[in-house]
This record gives structure tokens, C-alpha cells and sequence, in this order.
């Protein structure tokens, strides 16, 4: 049993990386708002793959909360299940107020969706773990606990993203959902080291300046997060120039760019402290790796005009460097792994 607990936490913290990658990925292409409305897409279960599908059809059947593009300027949703006439009876619509966005992308669409599900499908591990560690509540209380919060804090956040897309990608809560998207991850990461044996040596500087830089790069983020928005803003004036999406640097990026040498400053140095003391925290290494892939992806965007794919990867390489900081510090601050296999053995 203790196999399968951790074997779904593995899971869940690998579907979520997804999830996030998938996030960035609809965050680059401009497809937030592939779907208008909150859990469905246009009311459909599946959405729609042609304008035709989200039009007034005559003598269809339309069920409650379906939603139909009129005259081109805002969507109207079905008040119940009914049945059109010849001609469309305005009586059975609602306009629909939550926000004022009717573009219709198929690809947008079909993208947001995708990362919905794959937010839904990782849920399910997350789900089946909770009950197990239920099971083991009078033993393990604080693993039970930890699973029960990591369930809430996926409910949470799929209403985050419910939030994000009624305020039609307001920018501060974008940020709240990703930063929510880095507390789940840290949670998955305490389950997943949970079940993990490290042999390390500690030392109290290096644990602290660790403490500190993981700090940093959660900062990091945040100015990321808010320089992602000065793009979003200029590229919708500027579509057709990615050349200008930087026009006027905004005083938040200069901070993110300067802020990014005392993060690499600090990580070299956590680099140099574990070699020259032969603490043996390896994960460092890969921390110091992906701050290369960082620089590269991140001057890519500003010389040449952010490349398909770099935005996505900045943002996905900064959350692994997270999760890596996060299981390091686990194991410098936790002393024993509190998890045993002899217990859990059925």
C-alpha cells in the first residue's frame, strides 16, 4: 500500500508539472479565453470545432447554459432546454455578462480545453492517495492531513482558474492562480519525499542560504508573472511586430532582469558550498543547469523577439527550479524520514 500511495504522488506531482506546462502553453498562444465560460466550453462538455456549431440553428434542440455568438457581438446563453422556432425567440436567451469577450478561435478553443482536462485528470491521483492516507489517519496523521489539503487546494485552484477566466485574464489573479499552481506542487513534493531515503551531509550555512534562495526565486516569478503581463498588454497593440512587445521597458522588467543576477549569484555559490563540502545534495546541479536554460530562454525573448516556445519553457524551467529548491531544503531541514515502509505493509 505504501508502494501505491507514493506511486500516485509521483503521479499527481508529474500531471501537474503538465498542467503548468500546459497553462504557459495557453498563456503564449493568447488562449485563455479559447473558452468564455466555467467548467464547460460554450456549454458543450466537448467544444466546438466550427463557427457553425456556437450559431442560432432553427429547429434545434438547445440545452440550459448552451451559448450561441449573435450578430457578432456577444454571446447569449439558453435559459432551459427548449426547442428553436424558424426564427430565434430572444425570450429563451440570457446575454452573457461575466465579461465582454465573443472571438470565436477553434485552436484557441481546443487549447484551453486541453489544459482543463489535463487540470482534471490530475486530480484523480490526487483524489485516490486522500483515501488511502485516510485509511492510515491514526498513524500518519500528518500525511492524511497534507493529502486532504493538497485535495482542497486542487478545488481552490480549479475556481481560481473559474476566477481568471470571468475577469477575462485579469493579471493579478493570473498570478495568484500560478502561485497557488507552486503550493500544490510544494505540497505533492513533501508527499513525495515522504517516501524517499536521502543520505546527505548537513551544514547550517548552506540550509540557510538555500531557505534564502528558494525566497528569491519565488520573487523571481512573481516579477515574472508581471512582466508576462506588460507582453500580453503589448503584443495585443503590436500582434503583427513581436520587435515592439518590449517597446518602452516597463521599470518591473528592469527589476526582473537585475533581480535574476542575485538569484544565478546565490545558486552558484549554493553550488560551490555542496561541492567544496561534499554535502551531497546532487539536485543542485540540475538547479544550476536549468538557471543556464533561464539566461538562454530569457535573452532569447528580449534579442530575438521572443522565439515560439521560449515563453512556455522560461516559465516551466523557473517551476522545475521551484520544486528542485523545495526538495533540497526537505532534505537539509527534515531529519528523518517519517514514513516508513515496515508500517504501511499489508
Amino acid at each position: 500500500m505504501e508502494s501505491k500511495f507514493h506511486n500516485l504522488t509521483k503521479l499527481a506531482l508529474l500531471l501537474v508539472y503538465l498542467v503548468i506546462i500546459a497553462g504557459a502553453f495557453v498563456r503564449m498562444t493568447g488562449s485563455g479565453m479559447g473558452c468564455p465560460d466555467w467548467p464547460k466550453c460554450f456549454g458543450f462538455y466537448v467544444p466546438p470545432t466550427e463557427l457553425s456549431q456556437i450559431l442560432f440553428k432553427a429547429n434545434n434542440d438547445y440545452s440550459k447554459g448552451q451559448m450561441i455568438l449573435y450578430n457578432e457581438e456577444e454571446l447569449l446563453v439558453s435559459k432551459s432546454d427548449f426547442k428553436s422556432d424558424d426564427f430565434i425567440n430572444l425570450n429563451n436567451w440570457e446575454v452573457y455578462e461575466k465579461h465582454d469577450y465573443v472571438i470565436f478561435n477553434p485552436v484557441h478553443t481546443w487549447i484551453e480545453y486541453i489544459n482543463r482536462l489535463i487540470g482534471a485528470i490530475s486530480g484523480i491521483p490526487i483524489l485516490i492517495f486522500t483515501i488511502i492516507s485516510i485509511i492510515y489517519f491514526k498513524k500518519f496523521r500528518h500525511l492524511t492531513l497534507l493529502s486532504i489539503i493538497t485535495l482542497v487546494a486542487m478545488g481552490f485552484q480549479a475556481w481560481l482558474g473559474k476566477t481568471v477566466v470571468d475577469s477575462n485574464l485579469e493579471g493579478f489573479k493570473i498570478t495568484i492562480h500560478m502561485l497557488m499552481a507552486l503550493f500544490i506542487v510544494a505540497l505533492l513534493i513533501y508527499l513525495v519525499y515522504s517516501g524517499s531515503k536521502s543520505i546527505i551531509n548537513r551544514n547550517k550555512t548552506f540550509k540557510y542560504l538555500l531557505l534564502f534562495g528558494l525566497f528569491l526565486t519565488l520573487i523571481q516569478i512573481v516579477l515574472g508573472t508581471q512582466v508576462r503581463q506588460v507582453v500580453d498588454e503589448q503584443s495585443k497593440l503590436f500582434v503583427y511586430d513581436k520587435s515592439l512587445w518590449l517597446n518602452d521597458i516597463p521599470l518591473v522588467y528592469e527589476y526582473h532582469r537585475t533581480f535574476s543576477i542575485l538569484v544565478i549569484s546565490v545558486n552558484v555559490v549554493l553550488f560551490f558550498i555542496n561541492k567544496k563540502l561534499q554535502l551531497g545534495n546532487n539536485y543542485i546541479n540540475y538547479v544550476i543547469l536549468l538557471l543556464i536554460f533561464e539566461i538562454i530562454t530569457g535573452a532569447s525573448m528580449f534579442y530575438f523577439d521572443f522565439p515560439f516556445g521560449t515563453q512556455t519553457a522560461h516559465l516551466v524551467f523557473a517551476s522545475i527550479i521551484f520544486g528542485l529548491q523545495f526538495y533540497i531544503l526537505l532534505q537539509n531541514f527534515l531529519s528523518e524520514n517519517k514514513f516508513k515502509a515496515d508500517d504501511l505493509q499489508t
